[in-house]
């Protein structure tokens, strides 16, 4: 063997053994092979090499960097975006390989202000990402801007990068390299870190609940749906479409509308309030932290594992919850109006956000988004833990995508989860994320033994910090006449 041929069968084994920047739990269903994507896409006209990266991959990063900025001269930032940074963009098929994954990979997206400070003035048919974020607390369900971070009580915020890699060392270096690129075109406002929490905790938000099971199929992006996955067409979540009906700009296809959010999570009080309500029963046996266990799955509707408590009851069962065949394969059909139930409670997150069968046959596939969020913060210390307070901010940057910001985050914000009469009069509003300006609500079903009892849940234990809804271009867009 010659040295040349050496040295590039050195370099290929170097990069087919770079870690993956995705994490795989069990629990989440799988990501397509690029050749299954390849032939789902192929059969219904969709260009994934047209698609930001991060759009359909949803909630699997390893770490991730959200880089808020404005833009102060937008055709110093178009030249250089161009030139520099257009070529760093990461598409869907690079994200579905190791082989094929940047070191760190970057995609972008802009406000509504953003695009009119890049003189973009094209409407793209979007009520709410016209207006921001701000302007729709009332629709949302914050009480006001009170707790939210400085640069997003406005509309000052013109973009996001969204940097994503194995370790925040990459990031740290990509992010330099595009400040490096951008130079005094734009200004850097706010920054979240984020990150897979660590071992076997992967894939589970804070509170310590598996996230991100219940994402949606994708037509032209996945073939084979796992069972009880909802399946939607293409144009739920990417504009111009199949089943979007609204007009857009033709350079706006392939794009979607990016809802940010920054979502404290206050751990400590919520474990308290667990710990305060433990459920008890003559019938069953259960330790004062089963009994907390039980109390906190009926409030998300899943087991910590990811098990979903319409299939398991009373107990976890942390094989269910691994197996993506089985923890989304059930419906409510049953269940319908009936309180008496060890089965999911109506207020439970996962029913709020989910109805399936409780809104009939087949379930709708018009409120669906695409979560691609990440916790963010540090773990618990002993002393938050032994006081039962939050002194370090964690939480989650979440993180969706849809074609339609009406239809999709803000329809189920405010029809959903802040509805105290969704889906059954009186049930109250969403447990885990739902508001009543701040303070307490009460809630039904949620004692599976006494369920008519009214349970008070005393304050907001996720505390919105504000954010932003922007638009994520395709790269055929940001490499137009549009972004020129």
């Amino acid at each position: 063997m010659g040295f040349k041929a050496f040295v590039v069968l050195v370099n290929v084994a170097l990069v087919a053994a770079k870690a993956s920047i995705l994490i795989s739990p069990e629990a989440f269903p799988t990501l397509p092979t690029v050749k299954q994507a390849a032939a789902a896409s192929s059969a219904v006209g969709l260009n994934l090499d047209n698609v930001q990266g991060d759009i359909l991959v949803g909630m699997r990063k390893s770490s991730e960097t959200f880089y808020f900025f404005s833009v102060n001269d937008g055709s110093a930032f178009k030249k250089s975006f161009r030139s520099g940074v257009f070529p760093l963009i990461t598409t869907t098929t690079q994200l579905l390989s190791v082989s094929t994954q940047p070191t760190t990979a970057l995609n972008v997206a802009f406000s509504q202000t953003g695009l009119l400070a890049l003189n973009i003035t094209d409407d793209l048919g979007d009520t709410p990402f016209a207006t921001g974020q701000h302007a729709d607390i009332s629709n949302i369900g914050d009480a006001s801007d009170a707790n939210w971070v400085p640069a997003f009580a406005g509309t000052t915020v013109h973009g996001v990068f969204l940097f994503a890699s194995d370790t925040q060392a990459n990031i740290d270096a990509e992010i330099a390299n595009v400040e490096g690129i951008l130079g005094s075109s734009i200004t850097k406002l706010h920054a979240i870190q984020g990150a897979a929490r660590p071992g076997a905790e992967a894939g589970h938000e804070h509170f310590g609940y598996m996230d991100g099971i219940s994402n949606p199929a994708v037509n032209g992006f996945v073939a084979s749906p796992f069972p009880g996955q909802a399946v939607v067409d293409a144009g739920t979540i990417l504009l111009g479409e199949i089943n979007d009906p609204v007009t857009r700009p033709d350079w706006a296809l392939d794009g979607s509308f990016l809802v940010f959010r920054q979502l404290e999570q206050l751990v400590p009080e919520f474990n308290q309030f667990l710990a305060n309500n433990s459920i008890s029963d003559s019938s069953l046996t259960l330790t004062e932290q089963e009994g907390a266990d039980l109390f906190g799955a009926r409030l998300v509707g899943r087991w910590k594992s990811g098990a979903p408590i319409q299939l398991s009851p009373l107990s976890d069962d942390p094989v269910l919850g691994a197996n993506a065949s089985r923890n989304n394969d059930f419906d409510y059909t049953e269940l319908l109006g009936v309180l008496n139930t060890t089965g999911c409670p109506h207020s439970a997150h996962l029913r709020k956000t989910r109805p399936r069968s409780d809104l009939g046959s087949p379930e709708d596939a018009v409120h669906h988004i695409m979560r691609a969020g990440i916790p963010y913060g540090p773990e618990m210390n002993n002393t938050e833990i032994s006081q039962n307070k939050t002194m370090a901010e964690r939480g989650l940057a979440f993180v969706a995508y849809q074609s339609d910001i009406s239809k999709g985050f803000q329809f189920l914000q405010q029809f959903w989860i802040n509805n105290a009469n969704f889906v059954v009069s009186g049930t109250g509003v969403d447990p885990l994320i739902g508001t009543v300006g701040g303070g307490s609500h009460d809630v039904l079903g949620l004692d599976p033994f006494t369920p008519a009892a009214v349970e008070t849940v005393p304050m907001d234990f996720v505390v919105s910090r504000g954010g932003e809804y922007f638009f994520s271009p395709s790269l055929n867009a940001l490499n137009s006449t549009t972004f020129e």
